[in-house]
């Protein structure tokens, strides 16, 4: 029933679609989403999930945890996180996964809403701790499109593994359009 009701907000009243997918057999990743420009990514990543039937996970500071806010924030698929100075946060969020079954981490590289020229890189560093695919997704608000693309999986080459994955947000369009991610622009 919430299915039906999401496809019909989000493909019918709003006029998205979803292009690509995202394996059901891939239980644990981290989904980066490009560009992050506006509060309003936030609905479209919920109907996407509740259309697509699939968990998908993000951390929070611990601090939002707490009664009674902590009951919805892992219902929606929120992990505490610790972020004392003494806490290396790409082990602490590997150290997430290890303890779950399913885990399907989704962040924004860019780190803010605002306009950036660079990715902040402990998505990277997460998904190679621990040894999970990248998958990247699009938030395309020029086409009214969430896209899924192929999962990728980080090598030893920084460098070159970011300025692929930077290229395939080339066209994409967010929210803001001014604050839209330019890949490879540096």
């Amino acid at each position: 029933m919430k299915k039906k009701l999401y496809q019909w907000i989000f493909h019918g009243l709003m006029g998205w679609k979803i292009s690509g997918t995202l394996d059901p057999e891939i239980k644990k990743c981290v989904m980066i989403v490009v560009p992050h420009t506006s509060w309003h990514d936030f609905y479209l990543g919920v109907f996407t999930r509740g259309i697509l039937q699939m968990d998908m996970n993000f951390v929070a500071k611990k601090e939002l945890f707490v009664f009674p806010f902590n009951y919805y924030f892992s219902w929606m698929g929120g992990a505490p996180l610790h972020r004392d100075k003494k806490t290396n946060k790409v082990e602490a969020i590997a150290a997430i996964f290890e303890s779950k079954e399913i885990f399907r981490l989704a962040i924004a590289p860019e780190g803010t809403r605002k306009k950036v020229g660079t990715w902040k890189s402990g998505f990277y560093y997460i998904a190679q701790k621990a040894g999970v695919p990248i998958i990247p997704v699009a938030f395309d608000y020029g086409k009214k499109e969430v896209k899924f693309f192929e999962p990728f999986w980080t090598t030893d080459d920084f460098e070159k593994d970011l300025f692929f994955l930077q290229s395939l947000y080339a066209d994409i369009q967010g929210k803001k359009k001014a604050n839209s991610f330019v890949p490879n622009s540096d």
